[in-house]
């Protein structure tokens, strides 16, 4: 058995509101142990003998059936998330920025994101400090206070991202990445 974080994508923003025992309800028939929710921000750690596709595809359907929403997920294995926060070299807090992971189910869709993010260069508070972790992760840095109007992540809310991208803040991820392994060393 593997044990898994699940990343779901627009959840308790733009009218979508699920309640995290709702969500750990919903989940109950599908091939799923072990399910703790996180925060509210719809972050779910799991165990299952599926392999990170069918997660995805199982987590998704129970969310559709239950809510009646298009869901999306990023799937992720707890080994890793564990790598990915290894491998993010900015603070987790700092007084002028906040780091932020993007995560992805598609590729392409975060290389397209990489590229627009490299042609927003040119100009003070225009760019941003990047750092590309895997195929399936990006870190960034925004300003304190500013993140949501910082231009990446104003270009990471656009409609095209929404079904295969997800962002969480480094202090998330370590959150997620403790609690999914948990879940491992308890016999997921």
């Amino acid at each position: 058995m593997t044990s898994y974080a699940v990343f779901l994508r627009g959840i308790n923003v733009g009218g979508i509101n699920i309640k995290m025992a709702d969500l750990k309800e919903a989940l109950k028939a599908s091939p799923f142990t072990g399910v703790k929710t996180l925060l509210a921000s719809g972050n779910v750690v799991l165990a299952s003998d599926l392999a990170p596709g069918a997660v995805k595809k199982e987590f998704e359907a129970a969310l559709r059936q239950s809510f009646g929403y298009d869901a999306w997920v990023v799937v992720l294995t707890s080994s890793r998330v564990a790598e990915l926060v290894a491998a993010c070299r900015y603070p987790a807090d700092d007084k002028t920025t906040h780091t932020y992971l993007t995560l992805t189910s598609d590729t392409a869709a975060l290389d397209e994101l990489v590229a627009a993010a490299e042609a927003l260069g040119g100009g003070e508070g225009v760019g941003v400090e990047q750092e590309r972790l895997g195929p399936e992760a990006l870190a960034w840095l925004a300003p304190a206070g500013g993140t949501l109007d910082s231009p990446f992540s104003k270009l990471t809310a656009k409609p095209k991202y929404k079904v295969s991208t997800t962002t969480r803040n480094l202090r998330t991820m370590v959150k997620v990445r403790d609690a999914a392994a948990a879940l491992q060393d308890a016999g997921a």
